[in-house]
């Protein structure tokens, strides 16, 4: 997304400088460029009259992408009262929050979960920018849909700022995460699988139709494009036909579906983290799986331990007892077979992301992004289609 033009409001914009105001901010977006649109910050604005709305209303008319940010309480209610949120963006100005000190209970691609209390979690992204409030919005779409589906999940109910950046506040009363389960209670590891499985299978036997929610095929097209000069014409020709193959389906994928984002609140499983949701077969889920538990372990035994706390082995035990639970019915056309054509997608999906990272050129990365053409390049001799 391109950047926007953004300028700086006053203290007061009222009948005394309404005209100077209206001539700085013209003279400044004649010598920037407002063609991708126009912000106007708010945050040292405490008061603005019939007239400085009139500035605004002007400003509307000439540039329709125009959106007033950092808006606060006092000053809000006199753009409600008089309509004028209907008539331009208006976006409040965002509670300032601290997670000094906080509990980290997960982190993925885009931010870091906080503990705030026993019945607020907070999600912190990693970048303060207009894109960031895109996503995090687009990750409270994506909740509501699933919500309204059948799938329990959490809701953000605010959006603050954190820092240098913004976070999105849920409410999740005595909540705590499958990963934190496992790691309190080793002994416990079979039920906990279990009913991580049983929760897992809830999710996948739910549809959504909703032009809103992206097809998780789709995703796959855009790791292999990321990964397709390292892989070779010939080799990417063969995957992408293989992806291609992949039954379509309504049914609901997370993206991400690791113990971390699963949480217990009040004794029920419930789904965080939404952002990556998408539609299509049950296998774009397992292979995130294989990708938490397994492949990021291979080339970095103390992976899961720096990421998910546990020990490598523990890591290895999860995916085997997932594997075991999820196809507890059967493995159709074979173990072997089932496991394999998980593994394709994995690597995929894992080589990409490894290749897209800042540390891409570290010799780990390397390493990861060799080993897993090496076995893409075996597995792809094997099928031809992915479907299980």
């Amino acid at each position: 997304m391109e950047k926007k033009l953004t300028l700086a409001l006053p203290k007061r914009v009222d009948t005394n400088n309404a005209e100077q105001v209206a001539r700085e901010l013209n003279a400044a977006i004649a010598e920037g460029d407002a063609g991708k649109g126009i912000v106007l910050d708010a945050d040292a604005l405490e008061y603005i009259s019939s007239a400085g709305l009139r500035v605004l209303l002007a400003l509307k008319k000439s540039h329709a992408d125009l959106t007033v940010v950092n808006v606060s309480r006092d000053v809000y209610d006199i753009f409600e009262t008089t309509g004028f949120d209907q008539i331009l963006g208006v976006q409040k100005k965002k509670r300032v929050v601290s997670v000094e000190g906080c509990e980290v209970i997960g982190e993925g691609g885009c931010g870091t979960v906080y503990r705030i209390d026993p019945e607020t979690i907070i999600k912190v992204y990693r970048d303060a920018t207009e894109e960031t409030l895109d996503e995090i919005e687009n990750e409270k779409n994506m909740a509501k849909l699933a919500l309204v589906s059948g799938i329990p999940t959490a809701i953000s109910y605010d959006i603050v700022r954190v820092g240098d950046s913004y976070g999105a506040v849920f409410e999740l009363l005595n909540a705590v995460t499958f990963n934190d389960m496992v790691i309190k209670r080793p002994e416990d590891l079979e039920t906990i699988v279990r009913q991580f499985i049983a929760f897992v299978k809830l999710i996948h036997h739910t549809e959504i139709v909703d032009p809103a929610v992206p097809s998780a095929k789709k995703k796959f097209y855009r790791y292999l494009d990321n990964v397709r000069t390292i892989l070779g014409e010939p080799l990417y020709e063969k995957l992408r036909g293989m992806v291609e193959k992949i039954r379509d389906s309504h049914k609901v994928v997370h993206g991400d579906l690791q113990m971390k984002n699963v949480m217990l609140v009040d004794g029920e499983p419930m789904l965080i983290d939404m952002d990556t949701l998408s539609t299509g077969d049950f296998i774009f889920d397992l292979q995130a799986l294989y990708v938490t538990y397994i492949a990021y372990s291979e080339d970095e035994p103390e992976n899961p331990m720096n990421f998910l706390g546990i020990s490598c082995e523990t890591a290895h035990e999860i995916w085997e007892k997932i594997f075991a639970y999820y196809f507890e019915d059967g493995y159709p056309g074979g173990k072997e077979t089932v496991l394999q054509k998980i593994q394709i997608l994995a690597y995929i999906r894992f080589m990409s992301m490894i290749a897209v990272d800042k540390d891409a050129d570290t010799p780990l990365s390397k390493l990861r992004i060799e080993h897993s053409r090496q076995k893409l390049d075996a597995l792809t001799k094997l099928y031809d289609d992915l479907n299980i």
